[in-house]
């Protein structure tokens, strides 16, 4: 009988067992996982309501928290009896951090919404009361937008722009628009900061931003915003292209698309979108 060949195993993971998936997690770890999921998004509290939350015993719950304590995972509070995220665990956070950002989750991004679109998208990023473009995906259409790496945009005339300002804090928008031409640049740019308030009012509700042929004649543009992990605004992603494509039958589905696309890009990256009552 022929003798099998001597191929190593992979060390990354063990054979693969026949069965469901399920029946390879251990249930300790996947436990300890949960509560320490459920106490992340509690911020800090006791032991009662880690238990009640988590649907845990409460001896199981408790030995839980004192095994994760010992690896400085969580922080208990003598005090007031509460538990909390431990300093490890931000360390431990920053691997991630270290090795994805939001450009490097974008750039993917970025190629499965020109590929569900057929248009041009981009990411930009706000700094020093204009918008910069870091990274663009072309379309294969014959009409393209192209706006090269390194290119500055005004705020008041960029899907980018207004989809950053409509979700940046009412008093420092207002400071910036304050300090901040308004170049009209077609007749549809919008060069009154009343009416520009009025439209980032809009833009906020609905999520997403549109250029509506205000920088270019016969082009539009649908933005939505990018959060960081403080649920800030610090990018913007976009897509691109010529009105006989952008037609008004098509702004809402194109707008899901975007949406979708910087959901994708917040999340993957680490950030948190805000809660809509927390704006100030």
């Amino acid at each position: 009988m022929a003798s099998r060949p001597n191929t190593p195993r992979s060390r990354g993971r063990p054979r693969k067992k026949d069965g469901n998936s399920a029946d390879s997690k251990l249930q300790s770890v996947d436990r300890a996982l949960m509560v320490f999921k459920l106490l992340s998004e509690e911020v800090k509290a006791t032991l009662n309501v880690i238990s009640a939350t988590a649907d845990l015993p409460f001896s199981t719950t408790h030995r839980i928290l004192e095994t994760l304590r010992s690896r400085s995972m969580v922080y208990f509070d003598e005090a007031d009896q509460t538990w909390s995220v431990g300093v490890e665990a931000f360390r431990i956070g920053q691997g991630y951090a270290r090795r994805m950002n939001f450009l490097d989750v974008g750039r993917e991004a970025m190629r499965a919404l020109t590929d569900r679109t057929g248009e041009t998208s981009n990411i930009a990023v706000f700094e020093n009361r204009e918008v910069i473009h870091v990274s663009q995906i072309e379309t294969e259409a014959p009409i393209r937008a192209f706006v090269p790496p390194g290119s500055r945009s005004h705020l008041h005339a960029s899907g980018i722009g207004k989809a950053l300002l409509a979700h940046m804090k009412r008093q420092f928008v207002l400071d910036q628009i304050a300090s901040m031409e308004l170049p009209g640049y077609t007749l549809n740019t919008l060069t009154r900061v009343d009416v520009l308030i009025d439209e980032l009012e809009v833009t906020y509700e609905r999520g997403w931003a549109i250029d509506d042929e205000e920088r270019y004649l016969g082009m539009r543009c649908i933005a939505a915003p990018i959060f960081n992990e403080f649920e800030e605004a610090v990018a913007g992603i976009s897509i691109s292209g010529p009105t006989t494509r952008f037609t008004d039958d098509r702004i809402e589905a194109l707008a899901a698309h975007v949406q979708e696309s910087a959901d994708m890009i917040t999340h993957q990256s680490g950030g948190r979108r805000p809660r809509k009552e927390q704006r100030g």
